[in-house]
């Protein structure tokens, strides 16, 4: 049995290796490079975008805080 696993490596790993495939080098140029990245940009992007609604602070929580200021300044 030894014999039969050891026959059926070498043949995986022969066929293995005829299918190794060499990728090929980048030979864009950085502007070329520049110019791919920001066409693979979202089109909306995180930074720039409006912001979501349920990123603003709630109306409850600013009046609270618009309130304690209020009060510090009267007493």
């Amino acid at each position: 049995m030894n014999k039969r696993l050891l026959k059926r490596h070498k043949r995986q790993v022969s066929r293995a290796k005829e299918r190794v495939r060499l990728s090929e080098p980048d030979v864009r140029t950085p502007e070329q490079l520049k110019a791919a990245r920001e066409a693979s940009r979202p089109a909306g992007g995180r930074r720039d975008g409006p912001h979501a609604l349920y990123a603003k602070p709630s109306i409850r929580d600013h009046a609270v805080t618009v309130g304690d200021g209020n009060a510090k300044a009267e007493v």
